[in-house]
Order: C-alpha cells, then structure tokens, then sequence
C-alpha cells in the first residue's frame, strides 16, 4: 500500500472487506480518523493517521517480508481456481497486496520469497541486478562432466537468441547437482538439463543471493526474513 490513498481503500485493505461495504459503512458513521467522523471515502489518508473502523483501530503494518519453505502442488500466485497457492500457506493479516519475488513451478519446492515491497523484490528478481539462485536437482541420467562444463560455459536453450549466462554447477552424486543461476528464464532449469541430453526428476531451490532457506522450516512452513536477510 502506497501512501497518501483513499479512505475507502485503507479501510477495505485493512478490515478486508469491499469497497461497496466500506462506502456504505461510510455513511452509517463507522470511521473516524484523527478522533474525527470521516464520511468522504476520497478522503486522504496517510500513513501517520490514526483510522477506526467500527470501534476499532485499523494499523497498517508497513513492509513485510517472508521466507517459505514451498512444497510440491502449490503454485505461486496470488488465487488459482485449479489448485492450491502459496497464500493458502498463510495465516496473516492483510497479504492482499503481498507477491513471490521469485515463482516457482508447481512441482519444485523450498525457498519462495513473498513481500509487499516491490521495489526490494525487483532488486532480488531483475537479471540486471545478477542475483544468484541456487537449486538441488536430481536428474534421471548420471551427471557428466561435459554436461557440467556445458552449464558453467552457457547453453542455447530452444527460441532463446542468446546463451544462458554462465552457471555454476557442482556435481554432488551420480545423479545430483547444485546449480546456480543468474536468470530467471521459463523453466530454465529444466531446459537446460533438457539441452544437456538429461532430465530433471527433482528440483528443490534453496538459496536467493545471500537468502538461503532455514533448515528447521518444514515443507509448507514460513517464517519473517530478519532484518539482515531484507538488507542482503
């Protein structure tokens, strides 16, 4: 929420109700602000005023910023009609402005970050600004070395005009690597196992530049980022 707004759309963020229902309420003299009966919902609020709704103080909790631990079978948006969403993850008030900085696929799990800060999720998401995101993918074919250096060096993936920026990928079993890219290109993991001849049967991410996903976090688990996360 970006300060000064509206009356009627503090209220409806924050008492999360309509728009139709606050201007009606308006009328039947349920808010005041700064002590005093407010009935204009154009009225200019800012975020210094002090709101009442029916008796009760309306407090705008400012720029949040969450870390969760994504499990197979959600999706990251904001509503889906056809299946779950990292939102229904969440017992907290007033997320109807929140996003993913950063999606992932409804079959990848791990590290997914969620704010209502935009311009702190463009800086962690842009690939001008070559953040690295680190993933554990288990493949269906052994990871060769040539495989590897073909990652590290760039790969032409399918209608893309230019090679992916270099990775770094680090071979930790037969099967197994860590990858870390600086793109966010549609499925780009995928595709660029695909390119290298293997596919990828598992893909869990678990790190965002210096963000990475605290252990204790159980699948489907989120918790506040510390203030020294959000300033990484």
């Amino acid at each position: 929420m970006k300060f000064p707004c509206r009356l009627d759309k503090f209220i409806s963020h924050l008492a999360e109700i309509p728009r139709t229902k606050v201007k009606a309420g308006l009328k039947s003299k349920f808010a005041l602000v700064n002590g005093e009966l407010a009935t204009a919902p154009d009225l200019s609020i800012k975020a210094t005023d002090e709101v009442t709704w029916q008796g009760k103080p309306l407090v705008f909790l400012g720029k949040r910023y969450f870390m969760l631990n994504k499990p197979v079978g959600y999706i990251c948006a904001n509503k889906d009609d056809m299946h779950p969403t990292v939102f229904d993850l969440f017992d907290e008030p007033n997320m109807s402005d929140f996003h993913v900085a950063g999606r992932l696929d409804i079959d990848t799990t791990g590290l997914v970050l969620i704010t209502n800060d935009g311009d702190w999720s463009h800086r962690i998401t842009s690939p001008k600004h070559n953040k690295f995101k680190t993933y554990l993918i288990e493949t269906i074919e052994p990871i060769t070395e040539d495989a590897l250096e073909q990652l590290r060096q760039g790969i032409q993936l399918h209608n893309e005009k230019e090679i992916t920026r270099p990775a770094i990928a680090e071979q930790l079993a037969t099967f197994s690597l860590r990858l870390s890219i600086s793109e966010g290109k549609y499925h780009q993991v995928k595709r660029m196992l695909a390119a290298v001849g293997n596919k990828v049967v598992e893909l869990h991410r678990e790190k965002i530049d210096g963000i990475e996903l605290e252990h204790s976090l159980k699948s489907g688990e989120y918790r506040q980022l510390t203030s020294e996360e959000v300033n990484l």
